[in-house]
């Protein structure tokens, strides 16, 4: 197969996730956003970096992100959200985070494609993200792209489409955002 017919079908396979993902998760995501005061992401390896991308546009938005694992990321405690990504369903540090945020009283929201995934089963709300990570990429994986790629590639898309779906629910112009980001470059 050629490169451009892979990259035809490495488009299909993140539309078609898409497609069974937005409105329903978008509208599910944006709701306990919304509502939290402070918000702490977390992800490993590249779902790590897709929740990095997320939690840079949520400041954008004005929301109060943090990454986990940074120096500054404050404690958590009730009305606030722990956002994690599992997309295996089973993230040893991610099951950990979450005992530690329910304990504190934070919500607890899971993205990942098996929510009957232990990790999933633990937190108060679940975003289903159905696309071939590294837990089902063996033995005759569908998608063309490696490993976990497709789902990570859905994230960053889905997450795109939560920020402006956020964006309009907040009635924050494109201007809004860019005033919130940074001018040290």
């Amino acid at each position: 197969m050629s490169l451009s017919a892979t990259a035809a079908s490495a488009i299909a396979e993140v539309g078609a996730v898409l497609d069974r993902a937005i409105p329903q998760q978008v509208e599910a995501m944006a709701a306990p956003l919304l509502t939290a005061n402070r918000i702490a992401l977390y992800g490993v390896g590249r779902e790590g970096l897709m929740m990095k991308s997320l939690a840079m546009r949520l400041f954008h938005l004005g929301l109060d992100a943090h990454v986990v694992g940074d120096m500054t990321t404050p404690s958590l405690g009730a009305g606030d959200l722990l956002l994690v990504s599992a997309g295996p369903g089973q993230l040893s540090t991610v099951e950990a985070l979450i005992e530690v945020a329910k304990t504190a009283g934070a919500a607890t929201l899971c993205v990942t494609a098996t929510p009957d995934g232990p990790a999933p089963r633990r937190v108060d709300h679940v975003i289903h993200l159905e696309a071939q990570t590294m837990a089902n990429d063996q033995n005759g994986g569908q998608s063309v792209l490696p490993m976990g790629s497709l789902y990570e590639a859905v994230q960053f898309l889905f997450f795109e489409m939560l920020v402006l779906h956020l964006r309009d629910k907040m009635g924050l112009s494109a201007d809004a955002m860019r005033a919130n980001h940074t001018n040290l470059e």
